[in-house]
């Protein structure tokens, strides 16, 4: 490992990069910069207050899975998964009635200015990233933040392709602002990550995925949040970099959206937001400082951790009496998966390092401010019971088909309809016609990946990266 300058002999002309494919101002989808009411914000949220009450009574009357119910009866075993499960659907609906006032309390923090901006670093870890890593620093360096007190840690986690050549490249043009940094073989992304937060000269230090680009203001708004004392990490909002590249993509934007404008933003009203993504947070560098021992040395089940590491380190902030928050102006493009198999290591890498990172937070859950703790723990209680419900219906559907393959219709006609409903808070972050994304990828989940979360969780212990 060294911190090797280019030798500018050795480079060719440095090429203009490519700018990434992300929405303008002006494009068709329109994003909802704060929760300021407009006539199409009104509609959207008597829709869903309509919805949730249709879901509420529908629940409590059990009309929509009455005839499942009553086929049942000369099934006993199965009958009895049936009342659990419509018990789960009313405490999740109450659950979402919640998520859903917290939502629209949130707001965007003030982002930093110029004037008072903190000093600040990015990380950007890469592996085998070739040119895609040339964009993410120029990315930074077309940011909107003082210069005198932003750097840039680029790290070669031991690529075997030209990676550490376009890092060179971007030193050369950038040589008082990037500092790469090689290892000579391969120690993994959390290694990479370390090394940065080690050599950080700033206040503020922010992680950022080398297939990632980042919004001209997005630091400024990243540093805002930390004028609290209690903000620990700060989570940015992912979007889809390529999400023209495919229906597996546009599928993945609409979750995303999804899961960040409406579940972190749900989770920052109570400075609890789970998972700070890797793709972009940034931290409060003493208190990484404070931890990276603990978090470089992770073991689980006896094994060393190698995934998910922005989890790990979100648990750690939590636990050391830091809120976590969400700023929902401060975005990133990340690539995303083009093919199925790509997707779903994608997805078995994510519900591992989920499975462990849960247990782990039900511990730290405790050291929480009682509000915080009182809904952390009602919320990630019924959002894990979700698992054996889900499972139980598969069983249900399999077990019901031959007999009566018309409930199965019901019951995906009903899935449809929860789906379409859900795809309302989409719309209020993005005007677009692609919620339909969102309902495909209910169905796409259901029948391509259900087997995705019982592989990961009985390979838990498994340290490979999948996609890397």
């Amino acid at each position: 490992m060294g911190n090797v300058m280019p030798q500018l002999a050795d480079l060719e002309p440095l090429p203009t990069p490519a700018e990434p494919p992300v929405e303008t101002p002006d494009a068709a989808q329109t994003e909802m910069a704060a929760p300021t009411f407009g006539e199409w914000d009104w509609v959207l949220c008597g829709a869903i207050v309509a919805g949730l009450s249709i879901l509420t009574y529908t629940g409590v009357q059990a009309s929509l899975i009455q005839p499942v119910i009553t086929e049942l009866d000369g099934h006993r075993w199965l009958r009895l998964g049936a009342r659990p499960a419509l018990l789960w659907g009313l405490m999740g609906t109450l659950l979402l009635a919640i998520r859903t006032v917290l939502w629209l309390r949130y707001k965007s923090f003030p982002a930093a200015t110029m004037e008072d901006a903190p000093s600040l670093t990015v990380i950007i870890p890469a592996y085998n990233e070739g040119a895609m890593v040339l964009e993410s620093i120029e990315s930074v360096a077309r940011s909107m933040y003082p210069r005198d007190r932003l750097e840039v840690i680029v790290v070669d986690d031991g690529s075997s392709d030209d990676t550490w050549l376009h890092m060179q490249r971007a030193a050369m043009k950038y040589p008082e602002l990037v500092h790469p940094i090689r290892f000579p073989r391969n120690r993994g992304k959390r290694a990479a990550l370390a090394v940065g937060f080690e050599k950080a000269k700033g206040e503020i230090v922010v992680t950022l995925d080398s297939d990632s680009t980042i919004d001209e203001k997005s630091l400024l708004e990243l540093a805002g949040p930390f004028r609290n004392s209690r903000v620990g990490a700060v989570a940015g909002k992912v979007k889809v970099y390529n999400r023209r590249e495919g229906i597996i993509p546009r599928m993945l934007h609409v979750r995303f959206i999804v899961a960040f404008d409406l579940l972190r933003a749900a989770e920052s009203t109570y400075g609890t937001v789970y998972c700070c993504p890797g793709a972009l947070t940034a931290y409060r560098t003493a208190v990484v400082r404070k931890v990276l021992k603990k978090w470089q040395h992770q073991t689980f089940l006896g094994a060393p951790c190698t995934i998910g590491e922005d989890r790990a380190l979100t648990n750690l902030m939590l636990e050391n009496g830091y809120d976590t928050v969400y700023q929902r102006m401060a975005v990133v493009h990340t690539l995303a998966p083009t093919s199925y198999m790509k997707l779903c290591k994608m997805f078995l890498r994510w519900d591992r390092s989920y499975v462990r990172e849960e247990l782990y937070f039900m511990r730290v859950v405790w050291r929480r401010p009682l509000g915080p703790r009182v809904m952390a723990i009602f919320d990630r209680v019924i959002t894990n019971l979700r698992f054996p419900v889900y499972y139980a219906t598969i069983a249900l559907l399999v077990m019901l088909s031959p007999e009566h393959p018309w409930m199965i219709v019901r019951l995906l006609l009903v899935m449809g309809v929860i789906s379409a409903f859900c795809m309302l808070y989409y719309l209020r972050s993005e005007r677009s016609p692609e919620f339909v994304y969102g309902i495909m990828f209910s169905y796409y989940d259901l029948f391509a990946m259900f087997w995705v979360f019982p592989v990961a969780l009985f390979t838990v212990r498994s340290r490979g990266w999948l996609t890397r």
